[in-house]
C-alpha cells in the first residue's frame, strides 16, 4: 500500500480483496479467505485486507447487558454452517477458554450476548494480519485502463499523519458496513436523548454522574425496546420507566422450528428466484421472526416485575400501549414528551429525565460507503440494487472489477440478509464466487490508474 500526503496516485501493488467494515459478516468471510489461503497453491491465493474505522473490535457493545443471551443458536457462529470442523468455532472458543463443560451444562442453544461478542472478539484478534484498525474510508475511486474500470483505489484517512491518505488498489470490494441507528425524522440525540445503541455507556454515564432519574420513557416496542425498559428498571431504583409503544402488548417472537426454516440456506435459495409479490408476502408473513418482537422468557419477566410491583403498591414499569409520541421537547434538566392515547386522542404530558428511542436500524446507503462507484451499480425498476445470488452487485457493462455486499440485501436475498442465521454460508457463498473469478484472466493495473 502507498501512504500518499496529497490525495491518490499511482502506485504498485494490489489486492485481489478489500473489505470495507470488519464486523461479523465480514470477520466471517476474513476466516473463509484465511483458512482457503492455508489449503490452496501459491498461485491460487487471494491477498486480502480488511478496514475497520473503530480503533478495536466492536459489535453493538451499547447493548452488551450482562444476562441478555442470543437470539439466535450458537451454532450459527462465524463458521460451522459453512464448515463445522473449523478451529475458528464458538465451540473452539469455549475450548480455549476452559469453559466447554461448564456451557454444556448450561442446557442451552443461546449463550450470553457478552460471551459471543468475546467469541467475536478472539476470532478477530486471531486475524489480525489481514485487518486494519482505524481505517476511515473516504473515498472509493474507479481505476479506469482503456475505457474499462478495471480495479477500485479505496483512500482511507492515516491517524499516524494527520492529513494523509492511505490507498489500497483492489480488483474487488466486499462492502460490509452494518447498519445505522434509525431515529425519527428531527430527533438528534442529546445528553437526555438516546437511541438504545448507546444505552450502556449512556447509562453509566449518567450514574456517575449523581444526577437523579425520576422518570424514564423508552419508545418502542421490539426486543431492543423490552431490554432498555428492562435494564433501566435494574438501573435506577427509584424511578419510573414508562414504555410507549403503538401495540395493545408486546409480541412474542416466532422461533418456532417451522417459521425458523425462513432462515435455512435453502430459503434464501427460495427467496431469491421468487416473482416480487411472492417475496413480498414471505417478508410480511414472517417478519415476526425478527421485527417488534420480543422474546417470551423476557415478556413473561416483564409482566412478573409490573404484577409484583402493583401487589406492593409501588408499579415502576407502566406500559402506554396504543400509544405514540406527539410531541418531545427539551425540558430543564431533561425532556417533555406528550403521548397520545390512540383510541380516544386523549393526550398526557410526561416530564421526564430521559427519553430512548428503541427504533431500529437502517442499512446504510451504498453511496454513503462507495460515493462514485455507486453510480457505476445496476438497479431495478423499484430502484433497488440488482444483486447476484453469490452476493455480487450487478455493474456497468465497462466494469470489469467487482463489489459484494453483506448486508442491505433483504429485496434480493430476505430477512437474513442482516442476520447473523447464514452468516457463515454467506461467506462461503461469496468465497467460492471471489475464487471463480479470481481464476479468471483479468489485470489489475499497477500503475498509469486515471481517476474518473
Amino acid at each position: 500500500m502507498t501512504t500518499l500526503h496529497n490525495g491518490p496516485g499511482s502506485r504498485d501493488d494490489s489486492y485481489d480483496v478489500v473489505g470495507i467494515g470488519f464486523g461479523p459478516s465480514n470477520l466471517a468471510l476474513a476466516i473463509a479467505l484465511h483458512e482457503h489461503n492455508a489449503k490452496a497453491p501459491e498461485g491460487e491465493r487471494l491477498r486480502a485486507t480488511f478496514l475497520e474505522r473503530q480503533p478495536r473490535f466492536g459489535w453493538h457493545r451499547g447493548m452488551l447487558i450482562d444476562d441478555a443471551t442470543m437470539q439466535v443458536s450458537f451454532l450459527k457462529d462465524l463458521v460451522t454452517m459453512r464448515d463445522p470442523t473449523s478451529d475458528f468455532s464458538f465451540l473452539c472458543f469455549l475450548r480455549e477458554q476452559d469453559r466447554l463443560a461448564d456451557f454444556l451444562n448450561q442446557k442451552t442453544l443461546f449463550p450470553l450476548r457478552i460471551e459471543f461478542h468475546d467469541y467475536f472478539a478472539w476470532a478477530a484478534d486471531r486475524l489480525g494480519h489481514l485487518v486494519e484498525y482505524s481505517a476511515d474510508v473516504v473515498s472509493v475511486l474507479p481505476v479506469v485502463e482503456d475505457g474499462e474500470v478495471r480495479a477500485f483505489d479505496v483512500a482511507t484517512r492515516d491517524p499516524a499523519v494527520p492529513g494523509a491518505l492511505t490507498v489500497r488498489r483492489t480488483r474487488t470490494l466486499c462492502v460490509a458496513t452494518g447498519l445505522e441507528p434509525h431515529l425519527p425524522p428531527g430527533i438528534a440525540p442529546s445528553e437526555r436523548v438516546w437511541h438504545t445503541s448507546d444505552l450502556l455507556p449512556r447509562v453509566e454515564q449518567l450514574a456517575c454522574s449523581g444526577g437523579p432519574v425520576r422518570r424514564a420513557v423508552v419508545l418502542g416496542a421490539g426486543q431492543s425496546a423490552a431490554e432498555a425498559v428492562d435494564y433501566l428498571h435494574r438501573s435506577f431504583p427509584e424511578a419510573e420507566i414508562c414504555s410507549v409503544f403503538a401495540k395493545y402488548g408486546y409480541t412474542p417472537a416466532d422461533d418456532s422450528p417451522f417459521a425458523n426454516r425462513i432462515f435455512d440456506p435453502e430459503a434464501v435459495d427460495v427467496y431469491y428466484g421468487a416473482p416480487s409479490a411472492v417475496k413480498q408476502s414471505l417478508h410480511d408473513y414472517h417478519r415476526s421472526t425478527n421485527y417488534s418482537v420480543v422474546d417470551m422468557d423476557l415478556i413473561e419477566s416483564l409482566s412478573r416485575t409490573m404484577y409484583r410491583e402493583k401487589v406492593q403498591g409501588r408499579q415502576r414499569i407502566r406500559m402506554l400501549n396504543v400509544s405514540r409520541l406527539r410531541e418531545v421537547a427539551p425540558a430543564a434538566d431533561g425532556v417533555r414528551v406528550t403521548v397520545e392515547f390512540l383510541p380516544t386522542g386523549e393526550e398526557a404530558v410526561l416530564d421526564a429525565d430521559l427519553l430512548v428511542y428503541a427504533t431500529g436500524y437502517q442499512p446504510r446507503g451504498l453511496g454513503e460507503n462507495l460515493g462514485e462507484i455507486a453510480k457505476l451499480c445496476l438497479r431495478d425498476e423499484e430502484d433497488a440494487l440488482l444483486v447476484g445470488r453469490d452476493h455480487r452487485v450487478g455493474t456497468a457493462a465497462h466494469v470489469g472489477a467487482d463489489v459484494y455486499l453483506q448486508g442491505g440485501t433483504e429485496h434480493s436475498h430476505g430477512l437474513t440478509s442482516t442476520l447473523l442465521s447464514t452468516t457463515a454460508v454467506r461467506a462461503g457463498e461469496i468465497l467460492g464466487s471471489l475464487v471463480a473469478r479470481h481464476a479468471a484472466p483479468r489485470t489489475v493495473p499497477a500503475n498509469s490508474s486515471t481517476h474518473r
